[in-house]
Parts: structure tokens; C-alpha cells; sequence
């Protein structure tokens, strides 16, 4: 029989669903087994704002897993992963992406607009931070970390302290949370981190086996969408503490198939909040991130962004989907 090939993933609830997926399609796709490799990352062994923690805190516990060659391949939360390349690893297979919007939970299935003045909102996200405080609403804004049961205990449990959380729409779906949803955010309203709802599914360069075998999964549309995200949040060179969104959609043209980015930096206090677009082919999409940072920092992103956020090129990080 042949040897099943070992996934790593973290532990969490949303990781070990996501990986299970994953799992299933490559058995599916391939006929090949699959097992399971629990890696525990620095970011599950903090408690502290992910913002704080540093680069890559849930993704290089597994890379090094891959370099080690103790797992064959890993399964990350796209938005967690730095921009940079990393050495000797290949990203095999972008599945096709989940919804990457935000959604609200909230006390009494409120909606954002039907919350009170000086309602409090959790979420562990300086981007999300910074837009509900850009829109106006008097809102008490709550840094929250912990995993997805955790931040809804904070809402709906008998100890609940707060008035509404906002999480990514795609981990709720992921662990059959998605009915707790009282309202999925317009990203008019709440523009979604880059690569918000995707995975990554990486190995070593040099499995040319394995990097054939897990091609099967890409998903061409969603790898295009997220290349135009991550190029333009690589071009601004923002850090951790800098609020920066983007959302690329895929839609046909007069002349085929084109991207609709759109992208935003906004201080985390809300007060300025630039925001941009930009068109072209699904073939051009990093050259549409590009040239959309560029088109920002000639307005000024660059004075939002700041020295204290600035990591240089490739090292950004925007916390896991939990």
C-alpha cells in the first residue's frame, strides 16, 4: 500500500476543518491517503494581540515541519503567510476561495447599523478596527484574541461580555458556524484583509511529484485574485500595525475575463482612509497590486503606514482567519 502523505496543520478547530478538507480532496482527486500532523505554531502558545507577535507566528512552525521534512505538505490560512517567498517551498494549489467577506455576530441578531452608540464590538484585526471606527458609528471597539468559539462565547454565552463580534465569514463556514451570522459585511462597508478566505497549500519545491499531485487543486480564478491582494499589500510594505484591506473579484469583460481590485489604507483611528480601484486581465495580476500601492502611496499612504509599521518588503502578517 502506499504511504500516506503527511498533512501538517495547526490544532485549531478551524485549522484541523480546513486540512480535513483538504485531505478529503486530495484523497478524492488522487486516490492517494492522507494523515493528519498536528503542529503547534508560536502563535497558539501566545495570548497576545496577533498585531504584536511578529511575522509569520502561525506558519513557521510548519514550514519548518516542511523543511524538516517530518510533514510532506501544509495547509495555511493564506492572510497568515508573509509575502516573501519562502526558501525551498512552493505553493502547489490555491483551492477555490471561500467568501472573504466579514461577518458581524451580534446580541439580539442586530445588524452593524442596528447597534446602539457606544455598543461594544470585538475583533483581533487592526483593519477591522480602524473601518469600524471610519464609519462613525460611536461604536466601543474591543481588541479580542482567542479561536472562533472563543470570540462567539463573548456574544452568545451565558458569561457573554460583549455586544457583537466581527469574524471572517469563511472560518465560520468552515467549522458549520456560519447560522450564528447576523449580518455579512458589504465590503463597501468592511474591506476584507488580502487573501481573506483563501488557502495556501505548500511543499517542497523539490517534490516534483508531490507539486504535480496538488496542482490538481488550484483553483485559477482564486489563485489570480489573491496574487492582485498580496502584490499590492507587498508593494505598500505595510507591517502589522498598519490597517491595510484589499479585495480582487474575477468578472467577465467585453474582452474576457477581468480583475476588479479594490484597495485601501486607513489610520487605525479611523480619521483617514484612502481607498482605490483598478481593472485588468487575470494575466496582469500582480501588475494590478503594484500599480494600485503605487497609486496610493503617490496620495499618501506612506504618512498612514509610518515608520513604525514599515517591516520592509515581504514580511507582513495579518493574524490567523480565527
Amino acid at each position: 500500500m502506499t504511504a500516506p502523505l503527511r498533512l501538517g496543520t495547526r490544532g485549531s478547530a478551524l485549522a484541523m476543518a480546513q486540512s480535513g478538507q483538504i485531505a478529503e480532496a486530495v484523497t478524492a482527486a488522487t486516490g492517494r491517503p492522507v494523515e493528519l500532523v498536528e503542529v503547534v505554531t508560536a502563535g497558539d502558545r501566545s495570548n497576545a494581540p496577533v498585531h504584536r507577535l511578529g511575522v509569520g507566528v502561525f506558519v513557521s512552525a510548519l514550514r519548518d515541519a516542511l523543511t524538516a521534512r517530518t510533514i510532506d505538505f501544509a495547509v495555511h490560512s493564506y492572510k497568515d503567510l508573509p509575502t516573501a517567498a519562502a526558501a525551498g517551498l512552493h505553493i502547489a494549489a490555491v483551492p477555490a476561495r471561500q467568501d472573504p467577506r466579514d461577518a458581524l455576530i451580534a446580541q439580539g441578531g442586530r445588524t452593524l447599523a442596528e447597534l446602539p452608540p457606544g455598543a461594544t464590538v470585538g475583533t483581533g484585526a487592526l483593519r477591522r478596527i480602524a473601518q469600524l471606527h471610519a464609519l462613525g458609528l460611536q461604536l466601543e471597539v474591543t481588541p479580542i484574541r482567542g479561536n472562533i468559539d472563543t470570540r462567539l462565547a463573548r456574544v452568545l454565552g451565558p458569561e457573554a461580555d460583549l455586544d457583537a463580534v466581527v469574524l471572517a465569514r469563511a472560518g465560520l463556514a468552515r467549522i458549520g458556524r456560519a447560522d450564528e451570522i447576523t449580518e455579512t459585511l458589504d465590503p463597501m462597508l468592511m474591506l476584507p484583509a488580502p487573501a481573506q478566505g483563501a488557502l495556501a497549500v505548500e511543499c517542497r519545491v523539490d517534490d516534483q511529484d508531490l507539486v504535480e499531485l496538488l496542482a490538481v487543486l488550484d483553483h485559477a480564478p482564486s489563485r489570480a485574485a489573491v496574487t492582485a491582494e498580496r502584490a499590492f499589500l507587498a508593494t505598500l510594505e505595510a507591517g502589522c500595525s498598519a490597517p491595510v484591506a484589499a479585495y480582487a473579484e474575477l468578472a467577465e469583460g467585453d474582452t474576457g475575463d477581468e480583475i476588479y481590485l479594490r484597495g485601501a489604507v486607513i489610520s487605525p483611528d479611523g480619521t483617514r482612509d484612502l481607498r482605490l480601484s483598478r481593472t485588468g486581465t487575470p494575466a496582469d495580476a500582480a501588475e494590478i497590486g503594484k500599480a494600485l500601492a503605487a497609486e496610493l502611496l503617490d496620495l499618501g499612504a506612506d504618512s498612514i503606514l509610518g515608520h513604525e509599521g514599515h517591516t520592509g518588503p515581504g514580511t507582513q502578517q495579518f493574524g490567523s482567519t480565527e
